[in-house]
């Protein structure tokens, strides 16, 4: 399957980032991005506990249609706590259970959220390709994958897409997974393109964010790294400036600028941010002052690894303090 190079990363209208708008409220946003031509929507099992599988639902009531629908499964909130597990039997049920939530018969894309390190790949991925026999997904992708585990998982079903966190500030990708998709007809779905806010210059004193915030745990929203990454934030602004355009467009349109292959799905809960991203993909930007964007953020300017130690001991994507 060919995906849209942009979509909608719908997570944040049901979790993670600070206070969730009403749920009516975040249907009217996933409608909006509809009406604005945004081709694909990604949500997952782990969203706000499914109520984002529902909202997104919802929204796509006489729309189906018009977009491509991503979710994942493989990792769920289960008894109020986040639980990774990729069991075939597991990933058989939470993909009929999002398609229940979903109200939908059919999912476009459905990918393994997180590696269960308990259970090999293949058999995790064996389940999704009966669901795709079976014609409840059309095509299987993976999350927060290294290139061997794509490799391995290849080796057991076709795998359409990589969703892994790719932005000017967390370059992972370039350890090997952006070639690697791209020599194997494989896309790469950039998830938080502008750095979790950082890059749309929406975080300005992260003690300000509300308590159950993600990125309150978060390194490089901490301290000293704060301290420092803030630090860029003035050449950042003058150079989205330079460029005609606001930080978040230019963000995005560095990550759309790395492949044909590659595609942005920021996400929001503000109409006014929606409208600004989706125009970023019809800018034209030059090439080298999107050089001079890579060289101003970049590992070796940002302070900080983009997980703490209990994140990253969950995600098995390339890392440079692996590499280090």
């Amino acid at each position: 399957m060919t995906l849209p190079r942009f979509g909608l990363g719908c997570m944040n209208v049901s979790h993670a980032y600070g206070v969730a708008p009403a749920f009516e409220d975040g249907v009217a946003l996933v409608r909006a991005a509809l009406d604005l031509g945004v081709g694909m929507l990604d949500t997952a099992t782990l969203y706000g506990g499914g109520r984002n599988e529902e909202l997104v639902g919802e929204a796509l009531r006489g729309r189906r249609d018009e977009v491509t629908l991503a979710s994942k499964g493989g990792m769920a909130i289960v008894d109020g706590k986040k639980v990774i597990d990729g069991r075939p039997e597991t990933v058989r049920a939470q993909v009929d259970a999002s398609l229940g939530r979903l109200g939908v018969d059919h999912i476009d894309l459905y990918y393994l959220h997180r590696w269960d390190k308990t259970v090999p790949i293949a058999d995790s991925v064996g389940a999704l390709a009966e669901a795709v026999a079976a014609g409840k997904i059309g095509a299987i992708g993976l999350s927060e994958v290294s290139v061997a585990r794509l490799h391995e998982a290849q080796q057991a079903a076709p795998i359409a897409a990589v969703q892994n966190e790719y932005s000017l500030w967390s370059r992972n990708p370039e350890l090997g997974m952006l070639q690697a998709t791209r020599e194997s007809g494989v896309q790469l779905v950039a998830f938080s393109p502008v750095a979790r806010g950082f890059l749309a210059d929406g975080v300005h004193d992260p003690a300000s964010l509300p308590e159950k915030d993600i990125r309150r745990a978060m390194p490089r929203f901490q301290g000293e790294n704060w301290t420092r990454n803030a630090d860029l934030l003035p050449a950042w602004r003058a150079l989205a400036a330079e460029a005609g355009c606001t930080p978040a467009q230019l963000a995005l349109a560095w990550v759309l600028s790395r492949g044909e292959h590659v595609v942005a799905i920021p996400g929001t809960t503000s109409l006014a941010h929606l409208r600004d991203n989706v125009a970023a993909q019809h800018l034209s930007v030059d090439a080298a002052l999107l050089a001079r964007a890579g060289e101003l953020i970049d590992t070796h300017t940002v302070a900080g690894p983009r997980y703490n130690a209990l994140n990253s001991s969950e995600v098995d994507a390339e890392s440079f303090e692996d590499a280090a």
